[in-house]
């Protein structure tokens, strides 16, 4: 099993926050049923202030860029979704030009 850490921003204002994180909530089945489909194992996403963090464990031969694609194509409720989450969300410093979730470099791991 793969792990990616990604991080991005949400926009700078405490409704939006409020919104994003009542979304998350009640994560619509479709999305979850999605992403179970195309390989995530597991998700998590932390907060603190507006930078996201999400922790993502998926099946070997997991390509993030294809599978989401696939993801988003699966189902009209997925590609709604992740529109309905990309107006709450900023690419975070040192993001690539068209990037919105920003793969993480690991530093250390403790074995």
């Amino acid at each position: 099993m793969r792990r990616y850490v990604l991080t991005l921003d949400l926009k700078d204002d405490p409704a939006v926050i409020a919104q994003y994180k009542a979304h998350h909530r009640r994560v619509w089945p479709e999305v979850q049923k999605s992403l179970r489909r195309v390989g995530v194992r597991a998700m998590d996403i932390y907060l603190l202030g507006r930078r996201l963090v999400m922790v993502m464990d998926k099946k070997e031969g997991f390509d993030r860029r294809r599978d989401f694609a696939r993801h988003v194509a699966s189902d009209l409720r997925c590609a709604q979704w992740e529109a309905l989450m990309k107006t709450f969300q900023e690419p975070p410093p040192g993001a690539r030009p068209g990037e919105l979730w920003a793969r993480m470099e690991r530093v250390f791991h403790l074995r």
